[in-house]
C-alpha cells in the first residue's frame, strides 16, 4: 500500500510536448481524468485547470510562428549548404585537373630520364676525342644541354604543381568541413520545425470541431480575411500601378500563386513558404533575391511604410521572420502558415518590421 501511495505521487514522465505545449496537454489530460473519476481521494493533488480554447489557440499560433522562424533558419542553412557544395565540387574538379597535369609532367620527366639512360653518359671530352665527326658531336652536345634545361624546367614545374595541388586539397578539406556543419544545421532546424508543427497539431486535436473551426476563422481573419481572399477568381485583374515593369511582373506572379498551399522550405511552383513566394515572384521578373527573410530585407533600399508601392517587400515581427509582397491599397500577397494557402491580406495584420524596394 505504501508503495502504491508513493507511485501515485510520482511526477508524471515528460511527454513529447515541450514548454507551454506540454503544460497545455498535461492540463487537458488531468482535467479529463478528473471527470472520469480516476483521480479520487482527499490525498490526491488537485488537477490543474484545463486551458480554455482561447489559450490553446494562442499556443498554436505561437508554435506556428516559432516554426516559421525555424523555417527561415532552415532556408538559410540550406542556401549555405548549397554554396558549400558548389565550392567543394569546384575544388574537387580543380584538384582533378591539377593532378592530371602533374601526372603528365611526371610522365614527361620519366620519359626523358629513360632516354638519357639508354643513350649512355660518356664524358663529353672523351666523346669528342673518339668522335669521327666533331661537328656532329658538338651539335649533339647542344641538344643534351637543352635536354638538361628541359629536365630542370620539368622538375621546377612539378614542384610548383605539387605545392598548388596541396593548397587546393587543403581548401577542399575546409569547405567539406563547412558543408558538414551546414548539413548539421539543416537537420537541427528540420527537427525543430517538425516538432513544433506536431505540437500544434496535437493541441488542435484537443479542441472540438466547433472550436477548431473558430480557430481557423480567427487565423484566417488575421492572415487575409478568409478563404475568399485565397481564391484567384476573387482577385481583381488589370494592370498594376507599380513603379516599374519588373515590379508589375512580380505582382502578377504572386497573384497567380494565390490559393497554392504553404509548405515550409518550398519555392514553387506548386507550393511556397513566405520567402519562397517573394523570391519566386521576383525571379519571374528577372531579379534574383536571396532565400531568407533576413537577407531579402537587404535586397534593396529600405523605404518608409508611407512610401509603399506595389512590388515592395514588407517584413514582419522583430526577428524579420515573415515577408509578403505589397500590391497596393494597404494589401499584400503572402504565404501565411501551414494550412493557410497563399492569399491577400492587410499589411496591418501582423507587427510591421520594415519594407524594402527591390533594386
Amino acid at each position: 500500500m505504501a508503495a502504491h501511495r508513493r507511485s501515485a505521487h510520482r511526477k508524471p514522465k515528460q511527454g513529447p510536448l515541450g514548454g507551454a505545449a506540454a503544460r497545455t496537454a498535461a492540463g487537458l489530460a488531468l482535467a479529463g481524468a478528473a471527470t472520469a473519476g480516476s483521480v479520487t481521494g482527499a490525498g490526491a493533488a488537485p488537477a490543474e485547470p484545463a486551458p480554455t480554447a482561447a489559450q490553446v489557440r494562442a499556443e498554436v499560433d505561437r508554435l506556428y510562428h516559432d516554426a516559421e522562424v525555424a523555417t527561415e533558419k532552415y532556408n538559410g542553412a540550406k542556401e549555405a549548404a548549397a554554396t558549400a557544395t558548389r565550392a567543394v565540387d569546384a575544388l574537387t574538379d580543380e584538384a582533378a585537373r591539377r593532378t592530371a597535369r602533374l601526372n603528365t609532367a611526371r610522365h614527361a620527366l620519366g620519359s626523358l630520364a629513360t632516354a638519357q639512360y639508354r643513350g649512355g653518359a660518356l664524358d663529353p671530352a672523351l666523346q669528342l676525342a673518339l668522335s669521327s665527326d666533331p661537328d656532329a658531336f658538338l651539335r649533339r652536345a647542344s641538344y643534351l644541354d637543352r635536354a638538361g634545361d628541359r629536365q630542370s624546367g620539368l622538375l621546377s614545374g612539378i614542384r610548383r604543381q605539387v605545392s598548388q595541388l596541396t593548397r587546393v586539397k587543403a581548401r577542399a578539406d575546409q569547405e567539406t568541413e563547412r558543408l558538414a556543419a551546414r548539413r548539421a544545421e539543416l537537420r537541427e532546424h528540420r527537427t525543430a520545425i517538425r516538432a513544433k508543427l506536431a505540437d500544434a497539431r496535437r493541441l488542435l486535436d484537443t479542441l472540438t470541431a466547433d472550436e477548431r473551426a473558430a480557430h481557423e476563422r480567427s487565423a484566417d481573419a488575421r492572415h487575409g480575411g478568409g478563404p475568399a481572399r485565397a481564391d484567384r477568381s476573387a482577385v481583381p485583374g488589370g494592370p498594376v500601378a507599380a513603379p516599374g515593369s519588373r515590379a508589375a511582373q512580380a505582382v502578377d506572379f504572386a497573384r497567380g500563386a494565390i490559393g497554392k498551399p504553404y509548405v515550409w522550405g518550398a519555392t514553387g511552383p506548386n507550393a511556397f513558404d513566405c520567402s519562397g513566394l517573394t523570391q519566386a515572384a521576383w525571379k519571374a521578373a528577372g531579379v534574383s533575391l536571396p532565400r531568407t527573410t533576413y537577407t531579402q530585407i537587404n535586397a534593396g533600399p529600405r523605404i518608409a511604410r508611407s512610401e509603399l508601392a506595389p512590388g515592395d517587400l514588407v517584413f514582419f515581427y522583430s526577428g524579420i521572420s515573415h515577408v509578403g509582397l505589397y500590391i497596393g491599397g494597404g494589401q499584400m500577397i503572402h504565404a501565411p502558415r501551414p494550412g493557410a494557402p497563399v492569399r491577400i491580406a492587410p499589411v496591418d495584420d501582423m507587427p510591421f518590421a520594415g519594407a524594402t524596394r527591390v533594386a
